[in-house]
């Protein structure tokens, strides 16, 4: 079972203040968004129905609601906070949505036309995060796409703490104080169980998935596509 949300995840101020900083933190945030819906749009069908794991806040079902009025979605998050915020986010186009409060083993067997796990992953061990790709590709349909971005860095000391200091740059040239932008910075190096990219990649292998593809880089971010198996 994957390790409880950060506790900023169940602090209801932090809650009302999500929907700033992926926009401040992630480089470019929203075009990893966009890049998203239409890998999924590749696959999924017009009345497709999409698995979204980490779905609190629901940024992302929010766009790929408004991008295909035929999809449904199942958003799944361990945070009751963060779902409360998704419901609101979302509107009337929660009526197309089923919020799950869990982890990928509450969520429904499908299959599913396709799946998303956007700046999540990171959270977990190796381990848990193998059992979570695992079972998000079980729930897929033969050919069905997944989609992931996270943080990852080089394993190397000097290099990680290299691209984490690029990460903290860009966080506070974008509005963030440089003070706390450094601070979740080392918090990010202290707390994550971070892997590196070619282990990322080799985890959707190991866990069943093919025509795995680099997608999407960002400093600290990395974005990968890949498939059930046909």
């Amino acid at each position: 079972m994957p390790e409880c949300p950060p506790l900023s995840f169940s602090d209801p101020k932090a809650v009302a203040r999500y929907a700033e900083g992926p926009v401040r933190q992630v480089p470019g945030f929203l075009g990893l968004q966009q890049m998203t819906t239409l890998l999924l749009a590749e696959k999924v069908p017009a009345d497709g129905h999409v698995l979204v794991l980490g779905a609190g806040g629901g940024l992302e079902l929010k766009v790929f609601a408004n991008a295909h009025e035929g999809w449904r979605f199942v958003g799944v998050d361990p945070s009751a906070e963060m779902l409360k915020l998704a419901g609101d986010t979302l509107g009337p186009l929660g009526s197309r949505v089923e919020l799950v409060e869990g982890y990928i083993d509450t969520a429904p067997v499908g299959p599913f036309d396709g799946a998303t796990c956007l700046l999540t992953l990171h959270f977990l061990t190796a381990e848990q995060r193998l059992h979570t790709l695992r079972e998000v590709r079980r729930r897929l349909k033969p050919g069905a796409p997944f989609v992931v971005a996270h943080h990852t860095v080089p394993r190397e000391e000097a290099a990680k703490q290299r691209w984490l200091s690029r990460y903290a740059a860009f966080a506070a040239a974008s509005g963030v104080p440089e003070a706390d932008a450094k601070n979740a910075a080392a918090a990010i190096s202290a707390r994550l169980p971070l892997l590196s990219p070619d282990e990322e990649a080799s985890l959707l292998v190991e866990a069943g998935f093919e025509g795995v593809e680099l997608f999407y880089a960002g400093f600290t971010f990395r974005g990968w596509v890949a498939y059930a198996p046909a």
